[in-house]
């Protein structure tokens, strides 16, 4: 699974022609939110530049994934009983939003159901499709294989129980034959692999921290160093670089953050991360390292700007961060130099997506700002919608996929 370098990113940012590539998982293709080749538009509001709008049974903010004319993701309805829901799954028609499949994944007991974050849902981590299959997630609460034709159930792995905090959010990624996920829950704290064709459990890395807030909700970042590949599992207190083949450790840096969500970038040999809350760090390490490279393999870390649940955009040579408090900042990938600084709505949790030019953002009120990357902030559009907004956008060819509290939205020109 290749992730873009700087010198492809600078292709990027100088308009050379880019396949094509479906939104399959969390960030897209390449995991990074870059949707090269699609052509979307910059304006928009709740009737204007929109195919279809459809609601949404239920509440969650996993983002949308496409491919072959079908938009997928999960929800959570609510029971008769408090506290009970039935965790789902949903395919959508791409071109008219009709739903083609509904289908139960899991159960979820009021009675033992643990609370969640106000920010949170019982649906929160983002679906992968490949070959044919769609993967699901629910923290906690297990993770299944689905055929995405219509839904139907291939196995379900529902045994690796543990106790979240604040709910579930990390994403799962595919590398070859394995599904891979961090568990950092009260009492345990892994990264685990499993089989993609069976659901069985590959293998668990204990994380081996000890941390005083051991809650975290990240989605691992597959990388290539030196010809292998890593995966790299950022928990409380502590970044892992892990064989995805056998879960054997590579390297770790050790840092001060708990309850982490923004999913880390990688270019030219450096892994760009924050650290969480309460003040989260901006990280920048070195990935070739062995055993704890916590005092040999860090060029450099920067504190203002840095976000605790945004995932953070590369783009040339340029990193864009939109933080909790609406600020967006733009820093040297190389440096961590920051070359601006610019309050742009209230607050973020979406992360953001680069396409055709520009950078798509999206806050909590559901304002959605389109900028150009470069030395200064250059902004093109402000678009309301009016709805609360969390999921990180989605993209099919030239449609944006925009999910709010209560429905989805297909944006794209007319």
């Amino acid at each position: 699974m290749p992730r873009p370098a700087l010198t492809l990113c600078f292709a990027l940012a100088l308009g050379l022609p880019v396949a094509a590539a479906e939104w399959v998982q969390f960030r897209g293709a390449t995991g990074d939110g870059h949707a090269d080749a699609a052509k979307l538009p910059t304006e928009w509001d709740k009737t204007k530049n929109v195919a279809w709008r459809v609601e949404l049974p239920g509440n969650g903010w996993s983002s949308p994934v496409a491919a072959g004319g079908k938009v997928y993701l999960t929800t959570a309805v609510p029971g008769e009983a408090k506290g009970d829901y039935s965790l789902r799954a949903l395919c959508l028609d791409a071109k008219t939003g009709k739903t083609l499949w509904d289908v139960e994944v899991f159960k979820e007991d009021g009675k033992t159901a643990p609370p969640i974050h106000s920010k949170n849902s019982h649906a929160s981590p983002t679906p992968i499709l490949d070959g044919g299959f769609l993967y699901v997630h629910f923290g906690h609460m297990g993770s299944a294989c689905l055929k995405a034709a219509d839904g139907s159930k291939v196995w379900a792995q529902d045994t690796l129980k543990y106790t979240p905090v604040h709910g579930n959010g990390g994403s799962q990624v595919l590398v070859a034959d394995k599904l891979i996920f961090c568990i950092d829950g009260i009492e345990k704290q892994a990264v685990v692999a499993l089989d993609a064709k069976t659901g069985k459990v590959a293998w668990q890395t204990p994380r081996n921290a000890r941390p005083k807030k051991p809650f975290s909700f990240a989605t691992p970042l597959v990388i290539t160093v030196g010809g292998k590949e890593q995966v790299v599992a950022q928990g409380s207190d502590v970044v892992m670089a892990l064989d995805p083949a056998t879960g054997k450790e590579i390297w770790r840096v050790k840092y001060n953050g708990y309850s982490v969500v923004p999913k880390p970038l990688f270019a030219d040999g450096i892994v760009y991360l924050s650290t969480g809350y309460d003040n989260p760090v901006f990280y920048a390490i070195k990935a070739d390292g062995t055993g704890d490279v916590t005092d040999t393999h860090v060029a450099w870390t920067i504190k203002k700007g840095v976000p605790r649940n945004a995932s953070p955009l590369l783009v040339g040579d340029a990193i864009y961060m939109a933080a909790d408090d609406g600020t967006v900042t733009c820093i040297d990938a190389r440096t961590g130099e920051q070359r601006w600084s610019e309050r742009v709505a209230k607050a973020y949790s979406s992360s953001p997506v680069f396409a055709n030019g520009h950078v798509y953002l999206l806050a909590e009120d559901g304002t959605a700002t389109v900028f150009k990357p470069g030395p200064s902030y250059d902004p093109v559009a402000t678009n309301k919608m009016g709805e609360r907004a969390l999921a990180s956008y989605g993209v099919d060819g030239d449609a944006l996929l925009l999910r709010t509290e209560k429905a989805l939205y297909r944006i794209e020109k007319k």
